[in-house]
């Protein structure tokens, strides 16, 4: 327990009991237990965490926290002036000037700083983060680490489930996290880290012993002004003037913000081996970097792996990386294998099971990552080559005679790529059910669709998750992207609003040896509709989908091909 005087000298606020009578300090003596942002989450002994908002002042629901038993609360002046108006009993407030920038330092306080008594490995990039995560966390366990994971499908300590909603948690939430992690024995603990996290200040006061870098491509500009602001985000996990500066680093540099990135990982060390680098080679790793519109160029599958431009970056090139990959074979079985070779010059055969050259990246960051934490470099190779990832190129299996695979694809350089990893598999056609998130970065909309219409055979265009916006309008979006194809160099479009009639339209259209991608949602398990989420998996749609082809048979009766309004296509 921490007394609130310790607190508030931790954090530099002012502790001022408000409603107090002369000589009254009960309440500055009283011990934290816990620290929350939500009123409705708080426990009695809990500091409540009243940050000033858009629409409303967190103290504005302090009378709801100090009746559920906080024992303080930590706000800025005019969060003061509301608490004492929310109580006449005497209440400790903790007065700082930027109490969400104090948030993350309170939180570890009051848990005990538990991040430094566990290996924290941070990943971030566009692409990639919650596949090189799983990769990781399975090498560390094969190598003997108990591990404790954090990401955007779940949290898992022990391989121990808990659901997860956000890529990464508030600060009050992860530091408690990371105590429960501490209390159960965990030495490493693997975490994806959002550039949300970063700008806002969510992981504040977490020890990063190792970063991780995977790509950048263009996602999230409805919160950063541009590329670089993004890039930016990104960065403060490796900035040499950043608080949470992971104390090693390693860095994809396939692509140009990948070598920017190592640069900025470089600056201000004196270890040059405190910063790796990976590269599988290709025209990336030589700086010649495609573009697809303003995305950056050919990205990844769901979170897998990517490409992007960040025009010239300077100086660091793939070339005379410390790991690197060669000889990559991919099986039919969507299996590839590979030598990696590390910095002690030993080139090693490793295996991944998931399907798509990114997907070797993926797992040559993962190993790399794992050996930065001391883990045994075989083991942690042995430990990722039958790794599954939930909604990641994830195949729904009904006995169907076509491929049929949900993907969290929900961005165009992810798009693309996803689409020609599984048009690589096939001799068949491609099917792909897209759409684009509702009150998100609006200018990749029509990306999405141009890279679905040039990519694949069928483009249903259909609703992801529309949140608070009119599908309609996200739904035309898409389509105009589409369309910007001409006719010639374009698949069939079609718009089918509703998720499951459009699952059941591309399965209807297929035929043997074709592919239906379900795009976007992944393994997400509700569509969120109008503020309200609707149970949702494509998995289980698609599976339906298929069983009711299996029944009907090829030649039987389906859903219409051409069902919603037809846009044309190439013959």
């Amino acid at each position: 327990m921490t007394q609130i005087s310790v607190l508030a000298d931790a954090i530099g606020a002012r502790v001022e009991i408000v409603n107090a009578a002369a000589g009254d300090d009960a309440a500055r003596a009283a011990a934290v237990t816990g620290i929350d942002l939500r009123a409705q989450g708080i426990r009695p002994g809990d500091v409540f965490a009243a940050l000033p908002g858009a629409r409303a002042h967190g103290a504005s629901f302090a009378g709801t926290a100090l009746e559920r038993g906080a024992v303080a609360v930590l706000t800025d002046e005019a969060g003061r002036d509301l608490v004492a108006e929310a109580t006449s009993d005497p209440v400790a407030v903790l007065v700082h000037p930027e109490p969400r920038a104090a948030l993350g330092a309170a939180s570890a306080t009051v848990y005990g700083h538990p991040s430094r008594s566990m290996q924290v490995i941070g990943i971030t990039g566009t692409s990639g983060k919650t596949t090189t995560s799983y990769l990781v966390e399975a090498g560390l366990v094969a190598a003997g680490r108990v591990v404790g994971l954090v990401g955007t499908v779940e949290t898992r300590i022990e391989g121990i489930r808990v659901p997860s909603t956000l890529t990464t948690p508030e600060a009050p939430q992860l530091h408690a996290l990371f105590a429960v992690m501490r209390e159960r024995g965990v030495d490493t603990v693997v975490m994806e880290v959002s550039s949300h996290a970063l700008a806002l200040g969510r992981v504040d006061a977490t020890e990063f012993a190792v970063g991780g870098f995977t790509n950048l491509s263009q996602d999230h500009l409805d919160f950063h002004k541009d590329l670089d602001d993004y890039f930016g985000a990104k960065a403060r996990l490796f900035a040499e003037d950043s608080p949470v500066r992971a104390q090693r680093a390693v860095v994809c540099t396939d692509d140009a913000w990948g070598r920017r990135m190592a640069e900025v990982a470089r600056a201000g060390r004196d270890d040059a081996t405190a910063v790796r680098t990976v590269t599988t080679g290709g025209d990336s790793a030589t700086g010649d970097d495609s573009a697809a519109g303003d995305a950056g160029g050919v990205g990844a599958a769901g979170d897998a792996g990517g490409v992007g431009a960040a025009g010239d970056a300077g100086g660091v090139g793939a070339a005379g990386a410390d790991w690197t990959v060669t000889d990559d074979v991919p099986e039919e079985t969507g299996v590839q294998q590979f030598t990696l070779t590390g910095p002690d010059g030993i080139a090693r055969r490793a295996t991944v099971g998931l399907p798509g050259r990114y997907n070797v990246t993926n797992a040559a960051l993962a190993v790399a990552l794992c050996a930065e934490v001391g883990a045994d470099i075989d083991a942690a190779i042995r430990g990722i080559a039958d790794v599954a990832v939930p909604g990641r190129v994830e195949r729904v299996e009904r006995g169907q005679d076509f491929l049929a695979v949900v993907d969290y694809a929900h961005k165009p350089a992810a798009l693309e790529a996803v689409i020609g990893t599984l048009r690589a598999a096939t001799e068949g056609r491609v099917a792909v059910v897209v759409g684009a998130g509702g009150d998100r970065d609006r200018t990749k909309r029509p990306i999405m669709g141009e890279v679905a219409a040039r990519a694949a055979d069928l483009v249903v265009v259909t609703d992801d998750n529309p949140r608070t916006e009119n599908p309609a309008a996200i739904r035309a979006a898409v389509l105009d992207g589409a369309h910007s194809v001409p006719p010639a160099e374009r698949g069939e479009i079609l718009e089918i609003g509703d998720r499951a009639a459009a699952i059941d339209a591309a399965v209807a259209w297929a035929r043997p040896g074709d592919v239906v991608l379900v795009a976007g949602k992944g393994h997400e398990t509700g569509q969120e509709i109008d503020g309200v989420k609707h149970p949702f998996d494509d998995r289980e749609v698609l599976g339906a989908a298929l069983d009711k082809y299996r029944t009907a048979g090829p030649d039987g009766d389906h859903p219409p091909a051409a069902g919603g309004s037809h846009h044309g296509g190439k013959a």
